[in-house]
């Protein structure tokens, strides 16, 4: 870890804009780093090339951890439609492409699991199995290639209310390209609004599988994506639950108003948290 200090570093979640105004800030400790742009369709069907030869500028001298938000807009990796799945293929390859010219080894990429999906599907094995079955007919060349290119794809709970589910997922991969990101804005939403446990049970579950969480702060209504402090999550839970794993996960600050996303970073700092 960059430092003498035994709390985590923060990492970020940064357009390229805003990593041109947060740039030292992020070489001065290496800080992770994922860029968001790259999870657009216009970014990806338009000239996304021009866009990581701008981050690679601007990251001269960086030899953090750095990470992309894979495509997820319009589509879940589990859709039943033939079709759909085939759209998926593509963006998951545009992705990966992304990330081979950007020298990124991590892509975020979005849960299948839906509350809707929980309270229906229930304890039935045969639906839970389709689920899986269709995450690898959409991700089985993805993953093949995010191997071969030494990428780990980690799959971010969205909606998900029982946190095994997507550890039951990633394990069926047998991949290590596969893992785990918890969001902890949106394991709070399910924990307040649908009865999901706490956001320290989502960390603790996804155990050895960690590798990569998004710092937000919430009120359990909504996806708030606020400054951390600013919502009613218990953060010292969190960092406890972090603190009691093996592995080390990047901890990326992704909230709203990402000029103030060092802001976060100090508010956890004045905590004895991170920093």
């Amino acid at each position: 870890m960059p430092g003498n200090s035994p709390l985590p570093l923060m990492g970020a979640c940064f357009t390229t804009e805003m990593l041109r105004q947060h740039r030292d800030w992020v070489l001065a400790d290496q800080r992770d780093l994922e860029l968001q742009a790259f999870c657009r369709p216009e970014v990806l069907d338009g000239d996304w090339r021009a866009h990581v030869a701008e981050a690679k500028a601007l990251l001269a001298g960086y030899d953090g951890r750095l990470g992309i938000h894979g495509p997820f807009w319009g589509f879940s990796i589990a859709s039943k439609d033939p079709a759909i799945r085939a759209v998926v293929r593509r963006r998951m390859d545009q992705g990966l492409d992304v990330c081979a010219e950007l020298g990124a080894t991590q892509m975020v990429i979005h849960s299948p699991f839906t509350t809707w999906g929980h309270n229906n599907i229930g304890p039935d094995a045969k639906a839970r199995q389709g689920v899986h079955d269709l995450a690898h007919d959409t991700l089985g060349d993805a993953v093949r290639r995010a191997e071969a290119l030494g990428i780990t794809l980690v799959i971010e709970n969205i909606e998900d209310k029982d946190p095994m589910d997507r550890v039951h997922l990633a394990r069926s991969f047998r991949s290590p390209a596969v893992k785990l990101s918890v969001d902890t804005g949106h394991a709070y939403y399910a924990h307040v609004s649908t009865g999901a446990p706490p956001v320290d049970f989502f960390i603790t579950a996804a155990g050895e599988l960690l590798d990569h969480v998004h710092i937000q702060d919430s009120d359990g209504y909504a996806d708030r994506h606020w400054r951390v402090g600013e919502g009613s999550i218990r953060w010292p839970a969190v960092f406890d639950a972090l603190a009691a794993l093996g592995s080390r996960p990047r901890l990326n600050i992704e909230i709203k108003d990402l000029a103030r996303v060092p802001d976060s970073a100090a508010w956890l700092e004045r905590a004895s948290l991170g920093r």
